[in-house]
């Protein structure tokens, strides 16, 4: 049996927030939230390889009718960019609704949403990995 982590991540032209899973893929956990710059890829790279991740879910953001926005093809493009310089899979999954998710989960945790731009991507991450992780049960 092959043990590896699944990577989320919600694509932001800012920020990006990762998640990961734990080996034995039952658990989704915020992991870090990484700047947009040029040394996007290079940093997902170095995460892939030092965490042992073996598969990327990707949050895809469609609208309300589950057709493509301008967000989505940004998404898709930084997609291809990624798949260029590493040899797993990346899959799609929608991620209608995680960052408002994401705030909800924060306000009941306590935290103050206008501070919380540091956390809520890489908890809008784990809510993609843990939807993704739900639906492969």
């Amino acid at each position: 049996m092959v043990l590896f982590r699944l990577m989320g991540i919600d694509f932001g032209t800012v920020r990006i927030g990762i998640a990961l899973s734990d080996p034995l893929q039952i658990i989704s956990q915020p992991f870090k939230v990484i700047p947009n710059t040029e040394n996007t890829i290079s940093e997902i790279c170095k995460i892939i390889k030092s965490e042992k991740v073996g598969k990327i879910i990707l949050g895809l953001p469609l609208n309300l009718d589950g057709e493509d926005t301008k967000k989505t093809l940004e998404v898709r493009k930084f997609s291809e960019m990624l798949e260029s310089n590493i040899d797993i899979p990346v899959i799609f999954w929608d991620e209608r609704y995680t960052t408002v998710e994401a705030n909800e989960y924060l306000k009941q945790m306590g935290y103050n949403i206008a501070k919380s731009k540091k956390v809520i991507d890489k908890v809008a991450a784990s809510i993609i990995l843990k939807s993704y992780m739900e639906n492969q049960a």
